[in-house]
């Protein structure tokens, strides 16, 4: 074997092992994502059965009822809602301090058979001004805000739609 030839070799058995660790690693990358969506977003196309993903909008106003689970867990149930869709969603565990109707939410978690939606972790805003940027995208999508005419309009004056329309709730 010429010196040539090994070196070929040697530079393809690198490439195939560089390019097997790549495949492996996006693998297992695209297991792991959790993506961002909007209850209109949901509505428009529903994600895979069983998969996670983080569900962001705002806390409708009146929507909040606080239960105790049978194993004696704080449980929590509330609305999410970007303005034409909403979704009915079920926590078990203590809700951030910062949580508040009318308040921007982002939960993550995945579908029930009902069309609701189970949060694991519940994530709140940081003050009165902060909004996660992509409850920030959802509501510019919609149509509900134009961040060139100041702050976002409260949730309750997004709720135009007929209560038949709303996914889960």
């Amino acid at each position: 074997m010429t010196r040539k030839r090994r070196r070929l070799m040697i530079l393809g058995l690198c490439a195939l092992g560089i390019g097997t660790a790549t495949a492996l690693t996006l693998t297992a990358f695209q297991d792991n994502l959790v993506f961002f969506r909007s209850p209109s977003d949901i509505a428009r196309e529903a994600p895979r059965d069983g998969r996670a993903f983080r569900l962001g909008g705002l806390v409708e106003a009146g929507s909040l009822t606080r239960e105790t689970a049978a194993d004696g867990r704080p449980a929590a149930r509330f609305r999410v809602t970007d303005g034409p869709h909403t979704i009915t969603v079920t926590y078990a565990g203590v809700l951030p301090d910062l949580f508040r109707e009318g308040q921007g939410v982002v939960a993550l978690g995945r579908l029930t058979p009902d069309g609701g939606f189970r949060a694991s972790e519940v994530l709140a805003r940081h003050d009165e001004t902060y909004m996660p940027p992509e409850v920030a995208d959802a509501l510019r999508r919609s149509g509900h805000w134009n961040p060139s005419q100041g702050a976002a309009p409260p949730a309750a004056t997004w709720n135009t739609a007929p209560r038949s329309t709303r996914a889960g709730g």
